[in-house]
């Protein structure tokens, strides 16, 4: 019997640590991707990343009253913040709501609620990083088909409302013309303190961006190149990027 029980020790004791080895070694593999902190999108009034991930209790009230579906939350292959709000504007920008709702539903000051109008949000700044695709520097048309990325993502949304038809409507009625959606689908109130288009010396027009411009994403999601020629580049100030390339 006693035999019998210090196999039983020694059977717990090494499985344990074999286990413990095991997870060890996981650690080992997959912490740089637990701990790296993803350069993302984030939702109107966030503020200073690190604040922002220990402030964030990623309860998803952003998410749940963005008229837009805007907003998602990043699972575990994002990064440490699983569970935190941000937008991808690949799939669908921020529209600038005029009260900020995400902001006013944020329980805990990740999302600052001094941010109350769409001048004050300050999420980014778009940039033209790829101006070799970009089709009204080539007077290009814009060809048949572009909108389905964008009716693709509405489709899938459930409770689609009002605004996102609003939003699709005027988005549908760009086909054949030569682009200019980045400037004109930008959503703030004054768009030409963000954004115009330019005669370029190539004979087309290119956007060209201003210190208004509040970095909400509409631009990138609107450009109807497969890869979009317009971006925004997160947590980066006008003058940042614009100043410092001058």
């Amino acid at each position: 019997m006693e035999t019998v029980k210090t196999d039983k020790r020694e059977f717990i004791k090494y499985s344990t640590l074999g286990v413990l080895g095991l997870v060890l070694g996981g650690g080992m593999v997959f912490s740089p991707y637990v701990l790296k902190a993803e350069h993302r999108l984030r939702p109107p009034g966030a503020v200073d990343e690190k604040k922002f991930l220990a402030l964030c209790i990623k309860c998803g009230q952003c998410l749940q009253v963005c008229p837009y579906h805007s907003i998602k939350l990043s699972d575990f292959i994002s990064g440490h913040g699983v569970g935190t709000p941000y937008i991808d504007a690949n799939e669908r920008g921020c529209y600038a709501c005029s009260a900020v709702p995400c902001v006013l539903a944020c329980p805990s000051g990740a999302l600052d609620h001094h941010c109350e109008k769409p001048q004050d949000i300050k999420m980014g700044i778009a940039v033209l990083e790829f101006p070799n695709t970009c089709i009204a520097m080539t007077n290009t048309p814009i060809p048949k088909g572009y909108n389905d990325k964008m009716h693709k993502f509405t489709n899938g949304v459930v409770n689609t409302n009002e605004l996102e038809s609003k939003i699709l409507e005027k988005f549908d009625s760009y086909e054949g013309k030569q682009c200019t959606l980045c400037a004109d689908m930008c959503p703030i109130p004054n768009p030409l303190s963000a954004i115009s288009m330019v005669r370029d010396s190539g004979g087309g027009n290119r956007p060209e961006i201003y210190d208004g411009c509040i970095g909400c994403g509409v631009c990138q999601e609107v450009c109807p190149t497969n890869v979009p020629s317009i971006v925004v580049k997160p947590r980066v100030t006008y003058e940042q990027f614009y100043t410092k390339k001058s």
